[in-house]
């Protein structure tokens, strides 16, 4: 079946934390049989930040962001089975939503994939003509980056006629343990762009242990970061490219993962830094949120933070030996449960059981 896909970026990862969720999801089910056909367009300078080339297991198209180039790509969903709009491209959101029901055929898988679900959610509660709310009604399913029961329960109420969520998880092939880095050393580091609805929550479970641990160095890699106030000890790498994880996880004696406040407010929604993490034998140090045990044991596979004080206490007393046994057992569990090879038997077979019921009700 042919898959049409537009998304924010396929190549770059560059102000686009989705990037390796797009690669691990996609290229698992070219593996399967699947010709796909990833639309981009060409914005906020990811084009010049690649991390990869088009790769050989999916087409990849990148458009000016210009209305005629979207007119462009969008008539080339009609050559689909399978039309997926993503949320967060950036540019044309409505636009492309909208096209990919108007372009495709009516016999068309059409599909909606929230990989920021929380915060679409809370955007449609408080917008009666949210463009997503009012495209529910001609989509086929809604995936999503995670969310678990009450973003199930959240879609549906809208009118949804199905969602899933098809979680993060890891690509062995991507990130796995390397030689540390002196680059990345430091006692904790931490890797996400600045965003208003994680701002606060970096202060209380990152700055403010770095405040209160003068003696130990910590480290911050992302966009945004180079105009805010930090601590002596912190330094700030900047942004990161994915070729770069696999150093930055294992080198460190622990990672912190921090989930925006949407994210950390509904659970169920691991980041996908903890797959990198865990795939290269870190040891993570997360912020509470509900459902992390159905991916990581806490204590033995993930170390949990309630705040700041939390964070503090788990490095004074993290030995190396410690930390390398939750980093070991942490890689064991998601190469057993949570690869991108499982996640695509998961979309497998619910879009062919999907096409099937599609053609027992023609």
């Amino acid at each position: 079946m042919k898959i049409a896909f537009y998304g924010s970026s396929l190549l770059s990862s560059y102000w686009n934390g989705a990037a390796t969720y797009y690669r691990g999801i996609l290229r698992a089910l070219a593996e399967r049989g699947y010709a796909i056909t990833f639309y981009e367009p060409d914005a906020f300078d990811r084009q010049q930040h690649r991390d990869i080339d088009p790769p050989e297991w999916a087409r990849s198209v990148v458009y000016p962001a210009t209305e005629g180039a979207l007119r462009g790509v969008l008539a080339e969903a009609a050559d689909a089975d399978i039309v997926v709009k993503a949320n967060g491209v950036g540019v044309f959101d409505r636009e492309l939503l909208e096209g990919i029901v108007a372009y495709a055929q009516p016999d068309a898988l059409r599909i909606f994939w929230d990989v920021d679900a929380a915060a679409t959610l809370d955007e449609m509660h408080g917008d009666p003509s949210h463009p997503v709310r009012a495209a529910l009604v001609d989509l086929d399913l809604v995936l999503t980056y995670g969310g678990g029961p009450p973003v199930i329960d959240a879609y549906h109420a809208l009118g949804a006629r199905m969602c899933v969520p098809v979680y993060n998880a890891l690509d062995p092939t991507t990130h796995f343990p390397v030689a540390p880095d002196p680059r990345f050393a430091c006692d904790l580091a931490f890797l996400g762009n600045r965003l208003p609805d994680r701002e606060a929550r970096v202060e209380e479970f990152f700055l403010k242990p770095a405040a209160a641990l003068p003696e130990r160095q910590f480290l911050i890699g992302g966009n945004g970061w180079e105009s805010k106030a930090m601590p002596a000890n912190v330094r700030h790498r900047g942004h990161v490219y994915t070729a770069e994880h696999n150093a930055f996880n294992c080198t460190p004696k622990a990672v912190l993962n921090v989930a925006r406040d949407s994210m950390a407010n509904v659970g169920f929604s691991p980041a996908t830094r903890v797959f990198e993490a865990a795939g290269a034998a870190a040891c993570l140090i997360t912020d509470a949120w509900d459902g992390i045990e159905l991916f990581l044991t806490p204590g033995d596979e993930v170390l949990i933070a309630r705040d700041g004080q939390d964070v503090a206490e788990h490095l004074a007393t993290l030995t190396p030996e410690r930390a390398q046994r939750i980093g070991r057992a942490a890689r064991a569990r998601v190469l057993a449960e949570h690869s991108y090879d499982l996640r695509g038997d998961q979309v497998d077979r619910l879009l062919k059981g999907y096409v099937a019921l599609q053609r027992e009700a023609a």
